[in-house]
């Protein structure tokens, strides 16, 4: 028999204690586990997502541009987002999503924790891999912040998207979680959100009709944006895409011989970058946008934590002087005239080539053009660029029966897309200054340059009735003659034709006659001239006191030219084009108001007189065809504008409600109508117009009457009927006066 020792008894004792302590450990460690998970459900390291967010992700944060008939236009986001339904997404895309993210997801509750701990071995033996299961990414796309950098908050980060992870699949089914993953997951670069987004982007189609090569793609991408981006990286993005299609194998979903030939395939794209501009307005949404950052950084608006306001992000109500049912009448009579025009511009260009002599229109055109940014990003020499936009590809180009695909070089497409006419429109009322119509141009998608405000062009005829309100305001009377013959000052000789000297200022404002408007220019003087179009709100940088600004030798925009117009019928006031009233956060609080400038720059005398002469235009001049072609009979007058080579068609249109503003004319100016019949503003701009302006009174709703312009407050005191006028200033041997006589020579 043994004998017990004092050692034995001591281990004895320490088992014990070092089991009870032991267990001790494990409750509270289960314990604080516990509490620690409690705290995290309960929101103390962080709000966890709700809901209401994942079904709309971020959604309610976009800004919406508002329209004075209380009608959203569109929204500015961060996030190019559309949601799709499980339907709605092809069993090739679920098949590569759960093929390669989470074999397992049908089995499993939200964690895998096979999955968990398999990847733990992996990483302690440097094998560095992922083990988030769909749900968990889809509770990670919930967390605005992203996926978190520190340890730390990664860690509680983790344990937050496994409590969010069995929430989701304790309250939808597996469909819905794989139909809100594909709605939330981020593409990337371009604006790209969601499947729909992503298909349409890169392969313009929707998820429904992805295929297997085409599936695997997208789904390669979720592993890095960038990385495996088909656009930045296609090496990288064509080996993840078939490491895509060999996992759908391993799973059994397409067959060995399927991969093999799938992954034979090159690299196929139909990148289509989606923008803003689907809906009413897209130009003057992306101006209105930049203006808008314009103005807050310019005047410091920020938010109460001191950040600056986000267009995309911040959930902003601007509110528009835009009216949506004059908008569309606008688009509707661009559209209807413009692709009758257009027909007549192919029949010129039919049997000559405009690049024949201009080489670098197209020069321009390629360097200007996406695939060629596309092409240098990824090293492609000039000779690769040369011959890639000389070999025929599938593309989408603009037509006015709406887009078409086809079969083209990219270098056709560009001498295509050249020829196509643009038109912009704008329309205001001069009391108010409030914008009603605002298009900019042709078709956003494929013509992005806004021709309203940003755009410039010559203005040719329409800077006539400036000249003339100078001589007006100077007590010069409409029915005032000057001679109309040739003229020429120092080495110009301005372009024109006669139709009889001496002519009244009226008839020969009527009639666009160019001797006769340089002549009173003459009288009257540049500077003076010059002065007034600056007053008038006209921002033209190569706006010079010369004489050639009486034909319209400078380039304005029709924003400008729209709102200097306004003046003469708001009695000599002109007051800045306002387009938008006012900007409030997402609480309905104002954070920005407009207020326009307004100052006045004419006689009310001399506005009305002409608001007479314009009305003259359209009575008998060169506006005439509004009455007899579009039987328009209400008060109104106008200014046709034709610049040299018919490269630039301009109607500028005045009622006592609306003042309205058509141009019309080629991306390049050397680009033109090579017939002035076809090409002046009063068939290339003119119609639109009308077109236009009868929808608007058509619609009793909009409340615009037919009624006359409003006289002076106190009364006409300028003689407009020229049967009443008796001082004939050229007359006999006065009208063989010189040139030099005239000018004081």
């Amino acid at each position: 028999m043994q004998r017990k020792t004092k050692t034995d008894k001591l281990t004895k004792d320490d088992v014990k204690r070092y089991t009870r302590n032991f267990w001790k450990l494990i409750i509270g460690a289960i314990a604080l586990g516990f509490l620690f998970i409690l705290s995290v459900r309960l929101g103390l390291f962080g709000p966890l997502p709700s809901f209401k967010e994942l079904e709309n992700p971020k959604n309610n944060l976009s800004s919406e541009v508002i329209s004075a008939d209380g009608k959203v236009l569109g929204s500015y986001f961060a996030q190019n987002r559309s949601n799709v339904t499980y339907e709605e997404l092809s069993p090739n895309l679920i098949n590569a999503l759960i093929s390669t993210e989470d074999i397992r997801f049908y089995t499993h509750s939200g964690i895998d924790f096979k999955r968990t701990f398999t990847i733990i071995f992996y990483n302690l033996v440097g094998k560095r891999q992922g083990a988030s299961t769909i749900t968990q990414q889809l509770a990670l796309n919930l967390f605005s912040e992203g996926r978190a950098r520190n340890t730390f908050k990664r860690i509680i980060q983790k344990f937050q998207e496994w409590i969010t992870a069995v929430r989701l699949e304790r309250n939808y089914t597996k469909e819905e979680i794989i139909t809100m993953y594909f709605n939330t997951v981020d593409f990337g670069a371009y604006n790209t959100y969601g499947i729909k987004s992503a298909a349409r982007t890169y392969f313009s189609t929707t998820p429904a009709e992805l295929s297997p090569e085409q599936a695997a793609v997208l789904v390669g991408m979720l592993k890095g944006t960038t990385l495996y981006s088909p656009i930045k990286n296609p090496k990288n993005s064509f080996s993840r895409r078939n490491t895509v299609l060999e996992n759908m194998r391993k799973a059994g979903f397409i067959s060995r011989e399927e991969a093999d030939e799938l992954k034979a395939k090159p690299l196929v794209l139909a990148f289509n970058p989606v923008s803003y501009g689907e809906g009413l307005a897209p130009y003057f949404r992306a101006t209105l946008k930049e203006e808008l950052k314009k103005i807050f950084s310019e005047t410091s608006r920020t938010k109460a934590d001191g950040t600056p306001y986000d267009l995309d992000r911040d959930g902003l109500k601007i509110y528009t002087t835009i009216d949506s049912r004059m908008q569309r009448y606008a688009e509707e009579a661009q559209k209807e005239w413009l692709q009758q025009l257009q027909q007549q511009f192919n029949r010129e260009y039919r049997n000559r080539d405009p690049f024949a002599k201009y080489q670098v229109l197209l020069d321009q055109g390629v360097k200007q053009s996406g695939r060629y940014w596309w092409l240098k990003q990824n090293d492609a020499s000039e000779d690769e660029i040369t011959e890639s936009f000389n070999t025929p590809t599938e593309m989408s180009i603009f037509s006015w029966k709406g887009e078409m695909d086809t079969v083209m070089t990219p270098m056709d497409s560009i001498r295509y897309h050249k020829l196509i006419l643009r038109n912009s429109l704008m329309s205001m009322e001069p009391q108010t200054g409030h914008v009603k119509a605002w298009v900019g141009g042709i078709d956003f998608k494929h013509f992005k340059y806004d021709q309203v405000k940003v755009g410039t062009r010559q203005v040719g005829s329409t800077a006539k009735p400036f000249t003339y309100a100078v001589a007006i305001d100077n007590g010069y009377s409409p029915c005032y003659q000057v001679p109309n013959r040739p003229i020429t000052i120092g080495n110009w000789t301005p372009r024109g034709r006669s139709i009889g000297s001496p002519i009244t200022l009226r008839r020969a404002l009527a009639h666009s006659q160019n001797f006769a408007t340089v002549d009173i220019m003459q009288q009257v003087g540049p500077v003076p001239v010059a002065n007034l179009i600056r007053n008038m709100g006209i921002t033209s940088p190569d706006l010079k006191p010369v004489p050639s600004i009486s034909l319209g030798s400078f380039d304005a925009s029709l924003y400008d030219m729209v709102g200097a117009y306004s003046t003469f019928v708001n009695h000599g006031i002109w007051t800045e084009p306002t387009y938008v009233l006012r900007v409030e956060d997402r609480n309905g609080a104002v954070i920005y108001e407009h207020n326009p400038k307004i100052s006045v720059v004419l006689n009310e005398q001399t506005a009305y007189a002409m608001v007479d002469m314009l009305r003259s235009v359209v009575d008998e001049g060169s506006g005439h065809r509004i009455r007899w072609m579009f039987n328009f009979t209400n008060p109104q007058g106008g200014k046709t504008g034709t610049t040299n080579n018919n490269s630039d068609a301009w109607y500028i249109g005045i009622t006592p409600d609306l003042v309205t503003g058509v141009w019309t004319g080629a991306e390049n100016r050397a680009i033109s109508f090579s017939s002035t019949a076809i090409g002046q503003g009063a068939n290339a701009a003119l119609p639109v117009y009308a077109l236009y302006l009868q929808r608007v009174y058509a619609d009793k709703e909009l409340h615009y009457t037919q009624g006359d312009f409003e006289l002076p407050k106190n009364g006409l005191q300028i003689t407009l009927d020229c049967n009443e006028y008796t001082d004939q200033f050229y007359q006999g041997q006065e009208e063989e006066e010189t040139v030099e006589d005239r000018l004081g020579f």
